[in-house]
């Protein structure tokens, strides 16, 4: 298993770092389609659907980002997009954690279909959109998601339970306490003020997400890349649920030791388009 995951990862790095370094911003944006294609096809198997209709799922949505891609989308000021998506990230993930697994089935199988296919819509867009506008740009989003990971499973494992009573979702996902999201928060604080610190160092042409939200203000910041931390948990939290709720261990096995590739990125889901909102105000 652990060969698998190390032989996939060094597959993965060798498709997206060219793509991500390429001085244009079309390599990136294709590989991103083929990876929200296959997302959208494990969302229609996780929700019930045959292989020929999850298929077709996937190349529609493939159609939609290109589709945006040919009209300008990606050139236009989106900042509607990024408020209406990042509101229905809120409102819709505290909804969804409030009802747990059992209340996912309730939720019509349509609503649910369409809900997930804007979602990677909107994250295809928003990460393009972020690559547009510099590398260091997206960087600053990714590694914030990485990093609240990171911190947040090892504050995990050596304070688990040690401060509070209960876990954060014993019924969705028994592994995660509050101690571990706390740890991720702080960690991206140290991060962001450390990417601040380094962008001005370095001189960057292109600002980070974190010195443009320091330019009005550190508590901004503070406030921000907390915020982003927290909703990466909860996009986290909302792909185990619906897992969960599928019976799935894993989105798929497309990526063989690391699951699928909603498994990879549930937590970028809501991150990027709360980051290009936070950016674009």
């Amino acid at each position: 298993m652990l060969k698998q995951r190390i032989l996939t990862a060094i597959v993965l790095l060798a498709i997206l770092l060219p793509a991500l370094f390429y001085p244009s911003h079309i390599p990136f944006a294709c590989v991103m389609l083929v990876l929200i294609g296959a997302g959208a096809w494990e969302w229609g198997r996780l929700n019930g659907y045959g292989q020929r209709l999850s298929v077709f799922l996937g190349l529609e949505t493939v159609a939609l980002c290109a589709l945006s891609w040919w009209l300008g989308l990606l050139e236009r000021q989106l900042l509607l997009m990024w408020l209406l998506a990042s509101a229905a990230w809120v409102l819709g993930g505290a909804a969804l954690l409030r009802v747990a697994v059992p209340g996912w089935p309730r939720i019509p199988r349509g609503l649910r279909l369409v809900g997930g296919l804007l979602a990677l819509w909107v994250a295809w867009l928003a990460a393009v959109q972020a690559r547009m506008v510099g590398i260091n740009f997206l960087l600053s989003i990714l590694v914030l998601v990485w990093v609240a990971d990171v911190f947040a499973y090892f504050a995990g494992r050596a304070f688990g339970l040690k401060f509070t009573r209960g876990k954060l979702a014993p019924a969705i996902s028994p592994g995660k306490s509050w101690e571990g999201v706390w740890g991720g928060m702080a960690g991206v604080v140290v991060l962001a003020f450390a990417w601040v610190w380094a962008d001005k160092a370095a001189g960057a042409t292109v600002a980070s997400l974190y010195t443009r939200l320091h330019e009005r203000g550190w508590w901004l910041l503070l406030v921000g890349v907390v915020f982003l931390a927290a909703m990466s948990v909860v996009g986290d939290l909302v792909e185990s649920l619906i897992k969960r709720s599928a019976g799935a261990k894993d989105s798929s096995r497309l990526l063989p030791g690391h699951g699928g590739v909603l498994d990879r990125v549930d937590a970028l889901l809501p991150a990027l388009p709360i980051a290009m909102m936070l950016a674009s105000l």
